[in-house]
């Protein structure tokens, strides 16, 4: 892990005996990510000098540190460099020397795609942590990259930026060293470099109401993933008990309002690499200072059932994992990283040594403690930290998973609206498909005494987005020659999608781009001609657009449409995209279970007039037949009964529940499921405007 390795040479930056020394290249990036070794690629191609300083000694950040099990959403959105790294994960593999531990036929085409249509190849998305780190290193090599490691940006104010004019001119790392350049990118997870610029961000989660958002703010009762307690646990020390105090791990301060915005982040992790097989398998080490007693919360999540301990062991090749948090008490660390961002480089020391302990007891406490459910300990007792992964470092990831730290507040703002396609994302620089994907962000006691976890989002995206170059660029005033293709300029839930390693190496090459254009025509990264550097992007492969042919976007639809997203919803839903069609993201469901204690409510602002009442579903043999809608008009309501096995009527989409006036500033229509003899599923509402 890159803070704590550094701290163990400490004397590496803060020793006066260190003679400083400058560097020159026509951009500097700052951070070792895999952003940062994409945009020095590119630079190279595009014939500027590239030189990476960063505080790693391994690059590639969370690419190489773990994360294996790549979080790729829709991969036709991905191009350029950065499918370029996961076709030489695929060559890599091609080799039988690489199966070491694993007969290669027995993996099969896991995670595998054919050549794709702009002929960069066949592409493998799953892959061990070394591979990762050898091909970023391979790059390096081959384009003749200086990599300063180790090198810490001199934070102290007025100490580590030197500006001049607007422009970045130096930067100066605790070593002494300066690094001059006519370009800069920021390539840290943490965005250093943008605070120590003065340019303008942001941490934590903004209120709904500063992007006119849904999904940003406090977002208690709101359970998505299933990272949620299902049954109700005590979190008090003797259950029941408030005066006997909390147990470890769950915070005595409320939660605040849905919708508020805060100061807390998603939960880190480590991504770990386990494996187990026995000659290649180094058993969970029991930590100095562990106390088995800081697990008592899970201990209660089994004695309620739960039994996924396993769920996220996500296989990569070589009978490895990519291990992830899962469940209501797992990996995360929740709600202990909240000063990560603006700590100190000590601070942020103690922060990843605590989550490293919490870890790595947690895998102790698992495999050894006889209060794990035998199934689970017998299980996990044969697994443990792959001794072929992070070999210099005991087998523990390098990286600790950032998944948010600062944001950029810069010359454009991605938010929500963008990610699911609410609104038309101006000058394309790459593309995003995953999920709105967050982490908790906090555990806290309900009214009613049990504990929960709060912040877990998960809202599927209609289609793959576009990330706009504004979001790269800070404010033309405060900075004119730094871009920021990590830390993009993006509201807390929408970095929550944009925040995936592919991505960020698509945004490493077009920030690049930008920088290498800026220097050809002497002008500030804003002032990048859009159409120039469009073409560019676009021979170098990168993919700006994609045209879904079966996408119904309600932004395109006639009339006020509202999606199950904005809808009210009452009882347990559940999301699904697999029948077509359906409008936006996808449709939920009531799975066919507590028929009667589940219903949605679409309410729309219309003006007075008359309007033909559509309803969307996606049909199967398994739905109900006998749908109950009732639609509140100015004369009253009408209820209709809509037969969900049968197609819908108009464009295989909508069905008309019929025409009625509306004299009111708000309508709505709701779906029950009273009675119903199979499936619900619930997607749209379209109020057409009649023709006179």
């Amino acid at each position: 892990m890159r803070f704590l390795l550094a701290f163990a040479v400490v004397a590496t930056y803060f020793s006066p005996a260190v003679a400083a020394d400058q560097y020159t290249a026509d951009v500097v990036i700052y951070g070792g990510t895999s952003a940062a070794v994409t945009a020095a690629v590119q630079v190279k191609q595009m014939g500027k000098s590239a030189l990476i300083v960063c505080p790693d000694k391994h690059l590639g950040g969370l690419t190489s540190g773990g994360l294996g099990w790549t979080d790729s959403g829709k991969k036709d959105a991905i191009g350029g460099l950065s499918r370029q790294f996961y076709h030489r994960v695929w060559k890599y593999y091609q080799d039988a020397d690489a199966w070491t531990f694993e007969d290669q036929s027995k993996f099969g085409n896991r995670n595998q795609s054919p050549p794709s249509k702009n002929g960069d190849g066949s592409t493998m998305w799953v892959f061990e942590p070394h591979v990762a780190e050898a091909i970023f290193e391979d790059y390096i090599e081959e384009y003749d990259i200086p990599v300063h490691r180790d090198e810490w940006l001199d934070r102290t104010t007025g100490k580590g930026v030197t500006k001049k004019n607007g422009r970045i001119q130096s930067i100066t790392m605790k070593s002494g060293n300066t690094y001059v350049g006519k370009m800069f990118l920021d390539t840290t997870y943490e965005g250093d470099l943008i605070a120590a610029a003065g340019v303008d961000y942001h941490v934590g989660r903004e209120a709904n109401s500063v992007y006119n958002e849904k999904w940003n703010g406090v977002q208690v009762g709101v359970l998505h993933h299933g990272h949620h307690f299902k049954k109700p646990v005590s979190p008090y020390r003797t259950p029941g008990d408030p005066d006997s105090g909390l147990l470890p791990h769950i915070s005595d301060e409320p939660p605040g309002k849905k919708g508020e915005g805060d100061h807390r982040l998603q939960a880190y992790c480590f991504r770990m690499c386990l494996t187990n097989v026995d000659e290649n398998r180094i058993p969970f080490p029991k930590p100095s200072g562990y106390d088995p007693d800081e697990y008592e919360l899970l201990v209660r999540v089994f004695e309620s059932g739960w039994r996924q301990a396993f769920n996220k062991f996500d296989p990569i090749p070589n009978h490895k994992t990519d291990t992830n948090n899962h469940g209501p008490f797992s990996t995360d660390k929740i709600g202990e990283n909240y000063d990560y961002p603006e700590a100190t480089y000590e601070r942020r020391r103690e922060i990843i040594k605590e989550h490293e302990d919490y870890q790595k007891g947690l895998m102790y406490f698992l495999a050894n403690d006889p209060r794990v459910p035998d199934e689970i300990r017998t299980k996990m007792a044969k697994w443990g930290l792959a001794k072929d992964e992070f070999t210099d470092n005991g087998g523990w990831p390098h990286q600790i998973y950032v998944r948010e730290a600062r944001r950029m507040i810069g010359d454009y703002v991605m938010t929500e609206h963008d990610v699911l396609d609410e609104k038309v994302t101006p000058n394309s620089v790459g593309m995003g498909s995953y999920t709105l994907d967050s982490h908790n962000v906090q555990r806290y006691i309900k009214p009613d005494g049990y504990v929960q976890n709060e912040g877990d989002i998960g809202v599927h995206v209609p289609r793959p987005y576009e990330i706009s170059y504004g979001s790269l660029v800070p404010k033309k005033s405060q900075c004119e020659n730094l871009l920021v293709p990590v830390c993009v300029s993006s509201s807390h839930i929408a970095f929550g999608s944009i925040r995936m390693e592919p991505v960020f190496m698509i945004l490493g090459q077009s920030a690049a781009t930008a920088a290498c254009m800026a220097i050809d025509q002497a002008i500030a990264v804003q002032e990048v001609p859009y159409p120039e550097l469009r073409e560019r992007l676009l021979k170098d492969g990168q993919v700006l657009e994609l045209t879904d042919p079966d996408a119904i976007l309600s932004r395109k639809l006639p009339g006020v449409v509202v999606d199950d997203r904005q809808a009210e919803k009452t009882g347990q839903w559940k999301s699904s995209s697999t029948n077509r069609a359906f409008v936006d993201a996808g449709y939920i469901h009531n799975d066919n279970t507590e028929q009667g204690k589940k219903s949605v409510v679409f309410k729309a602002e219309l003006k007075p007039g008359r309007y033909e009442v559509r309803m969307s579903y996606a049909p199967n043999n398994n739905r109900a037949t006998n749908v109950p809608v009732a639609i509140h008009h100015a004369d009253g309501t009408t209820l209709r009964t809509v037969n969900e096995r049968q197609k819908p009527d108009i464009d295989g989409v909508f069905v008309s529940l019929g025409t009625y006036t509306f004299d009111a500033a708000n309508a709505w229509v709701q779906i029950n499921t009273d009675e119903t003899d199979g499936y619900v599923v619930v997607d749209a509402i379209q109020f057409l405007p009649a023709n006179k």
